[in-house]
């Protein structure tokens, strides 16, 4: 069972992670919209900088779910 749980919140973290690269801004666009429900106005200084940053944090949490997959399936 918590194999098969385990396995769930990896895959839905690898989903979210290539979302997240290959969608930048579109996930740029929702995080300004939550700030503009909790009253804050939130606008990158650069854009092009803030898409590549917004891609190396989708890479990275695909990076860092098969990382922890490996170590999981090691022990």
């Amino acid at each position: 069972m918590a194999t098969l749980i385990f396995i769930s919140v990896a895959l839905f973290a690898i989903l979210i992670g290539s979302y997240i690269y290959a969608n930048p801004e579109k996930i740029i666009d929702i995080h300004k919209k939550f700030y503009a429900l909790i009253n804050w106005r939130m606008e990158p200084i650069s854009l092009p900088k803030e898409i590549r940053s917004t891609k190396r944090m989708g890479l990275f949490l695909i990076l860092f779910t098969l990382i922890s997959c490996i170590y999981y399936w090691l022990q």
